[in-house]
Parts: structure tokens; C-alpha cells; sequence
């Protein structure tokens, strides 16, 4: 392989220059600011989802590869890709366990704040893809009854557990998984406007952490401002980074598009590209992915899940910071989101954290273990 290609990457994809320094040079930079002329002479481009990836960016460049170290792929025109004969790669499922835990530490804050009672609440989850079936699993772990919707995978498999979306109305929580699409009998841009946000439960909460654009966000403001839904968990949002504040007031819980931004979900999205960059130009990888060391905790006696899944991951902290956008000046909120996520500190998946606990803890033990993390018993 030629070793002056050049790879031009968004800075926030983690280990980007070790990873690739064996196929070229590699120039990163925030993701906002990759324009026609920073790819002009690129032959790599690496994006995630806040970079749009188009005829508009490429044409007349000399990338022959693009890939994007995120499950969704709304911002990435694969048709023009494929017409002008550059390469392209996603990373299906990189960061699944990432949001999934992130709607795992919800719903059990949504329990601590007095929104549920997770044994006897239903969750409706809608897209049980690589995101979405983690959750389903999960949250029959915390002992919710879980109702599933997937018309394409229903298609597909026949499956009698995929029930229509209308279904799932009458559910206390409803988790959104689904990629965001314009066409096709599936399409979800606005598939909770107002009309399906009136047949939810008024004491139902609506978690989105797919794309900002599956909700009516007008719709929604005014279902929670007119006490119609009991509440909504948001990490995603419309024109990202310049969003409604609005919304973010009567959010229950608010983030900045974090819910995958994992270590190990961003360390897999890095993987996952390099080893699909590296098959397009048919060399060899050299680079491999860090292991990370468990984090121990043992169970005090009075220690139950939430306090566990609060020591490794604490959704309030994040929602906290979130808001802190809402005091500082109007034309200052956009990079403030930005730099949020820039910032991001390590947040370590369940499964790098070891639980000790005794015998009159197991089971506590036992649906942390289901959960994901590690316990005596592995």
C-alpha cells in the first residue's frame, strides 16, 4: 500500500492515529469541520454521525474510502458512494451494549425518582436490532415485561412475539431503536408525532436514544407541557448541536447524544473501521484494540442494583452537565453541546466491572449478572 494515502478523520474517533499509522498519514479534526477542502487530497475519510457525508463534501476529492465508526449510517449518502465507486463501511452494533446500559441506568433512576416501579411496569421496545435486543433483554433482567416491535424483522422471521407498534401503547416505557429512514412501509422519521404520542400512557415515558428526527420534538413539548406523558429520557435531538431548550426543561433526563459513547463502544467503532479499511486495500492489520482493567466493587449491606449501576455509570451526572447549557449565553449552547461530547469522560460497559459481594447478597448478584457485569460466579 502506497504509504502517502492520507486518512482525514473526526478527532473524536478514540485511538484514530494509532490505529491507522501503519496504512498512512492520518489528519484529524473536529467532525463539524471536515469540508470539501480538508478532503480534498484525503484518500481516507473517517466520520461519525455528525459529519454528512455526500456528493456535496467528495466531489471532485480523492477519497476512495469512507467509513464511519457508528451504527447509524443516516448521515452517509451510500448511493452516491456506490454510483461513484468509493468504498464505504459502517460499524453495525459497535457501541449496542453502550446505549443499552445507558437505558438500563434510566429506567432504574426513573425507579429512584418515582416514575416507576420497574417489577410491576411493561416496556414497550420498538427496533429489537443489535440495540434494541440487548434492552429487551435487559430490562426482563430488572423483571419488566417486555413487549417487542419490529414490522421488518416480523417479515422476515414470522416471529409471533413482534407485535404491531399499536400494541405497545398501553406500555409504562417506550424505548425507540430504530435507524431513522424517509421511505418504505417502516419509515420512521416522526413515527411518534403527535397522534402516537396521544395514545400513550399520561404516566408513560418515552426514551429516544435513535436519532433525533423519529420524534415530533413540537409534538412532544407539548404532550409533556400539557401533562399527557408522564415523561421522556433524550439523548438525541432535532439540529443537533443547536437544540430546543425548550425541550431540554422538560426533559426527566437529558444527554448529548452519548448513550454509545462507551469506551468499549467507541474503542469497538475504531475496530471495526480499521479492520474494514484495511480489507478494502487488502493489507494486513497490525493494530489491536487495548484490553481494559476491571473496576472492583463489593457490595456494602445495604448496596442494591441501582447503586451498583450508579457506580459505573451515573446518568443524574450526565444530566446535570447537560442542563449546565442552559445558563450560559444563547450563542454559546451549540459549541457547549459540542464540547460536551468532545470531553466525554471514560465511561467503562458493565462488563469491565467486577461485583464481590456474600452469600446473602446473590441475588443482587444475580441480576447484576445478567446485566453484564462480572461477579464470583464467572
Amino acid at each position: 500500500m502506497d504509504t502517502r494515502v492520507l486518512i482525514v478523520a473526526d478527532e473524536n474517533i478514540p485511538l484514530v492515529s494509532e490505529a491507522f499509522a501503519s496504512l498512512g498519514d492520518v489528519r484529524t479534526m473536529p467532525g463539524r469541520a471536515i469540508d470539501r477542502a480538508a478532503v480534498a487530497d484525503a484518500d481516507v475519510l473517517l466520520v461519525r454521525s455528525i459529519t454528512p457525508v455526500d456528493g456535496a463534501l467528495l466531489h471532485g476529492s480523492r477519497v476512495r474510502f469512507v467509513a464511519t465508526a457508528t451504527i447509524g449510517t443516516d448521515h452517509v449518502d451510500t448511493a452516491y458512494l456506490a454510483a461513484a465507486g468509493i468504498g464505504f463501511s459502517a460499524a453495525p452494533g459497535a457501541n449496542a451494549n453502550s446505549v443499552a446500559e445507558y437505558v438500563v441506568a434510566a429506567l432504574l433512576t426513573l425507579e429512584r425518582l418515582g416514575k416507576l416501579d420497574l417489577a410491576r411496569s411493561s416496556i414497550g421496545v420498538v427496533g429489537v436490532g443489535n440495540v434494541g435486543g440487548r434492552v429487551a433483554a435487559y430490562a426482563a433482567a430488572l423483571g419488566m415485561q417486555v413487549v417487542c416491535n419490529d414490522p421488518p424483522k416480523a417479515r422476515l422471521t414470522g416471529a409471533r412475539e413482534l407485535v404491531p407498534l399499536d400494541e405497545l401503547m398501553g406500555c409504562n416505557v417506550i424505548t425507540l431503536h430504530v435507524p431513522l429512514t424517509d421511505a418504505g412501509p417502516d419509515a420512521t422519521r416522526n413515527l411518534f408525532d403527535g397522534r402516537r404520542l396521544s395514545r400513550m400512557r399520561r404516566d408513560a415515558v418515552l426514551i429516544n436514544t435513535s436519532r433525533g428526527r423519529v420524534v415530533d420534538e413540537p409534538a412532544l413539548r407539548e404532550a409533556l407541557g400539557a401533562g399527557r406523558l408522564g415523561g421522556a429520557v433524550l439523548d438525541v435531538w432535532w439540529g443537533e448541536p443547536d437544540i430546543d431548550v425548550r425541550l431540554l426543561r422538560m426533559a426527566t433526563l437529558a444527554t448529548p447524544h452519548i448513550a454509545g459513547y462507551s469506551h468499549d463502544g467507541k474503542i469497538n467503532g475504531t475496530a471495526m473501521v480499521y479492520a474494514a479499511t484495511c480489507r478494502y486495500f487488502g493489507v494486513p492489520t497490525q493494530w489491536n484494540s487495548p484490553e481494559c482493567e476491571a473496576m472492583v466493587h463489593r457490595l456494602g449491606p445495604r448496596d442494591d442494583v441501582h447503586e451498583v449501576v450508579q457506580r459505573a455509570y451515573d446518568i443524574q451526572t450526565d444530566d446535570a452537565r447537560m442542563r449546565g447549557i442552559l445558563h450560559v449565553p444563547d450563542a454559546q449552547r451549540s459549541a457547549g453541546f459540542d464540547a460536551f461530547r468532545r470531553n466525554y469522560p471514560c465511561r467503562l460497559e458493565f462488563r469491565n466491572h467486577r461485583v464481590i459481594g456474600n452469600a446473602e447478597q446473590c441475588d443482587v448478584l444475580r441480576r447484576l449478572r445478567l446485566l453484564g457485569f462480572r461477579t464470583p460466579a464467572d
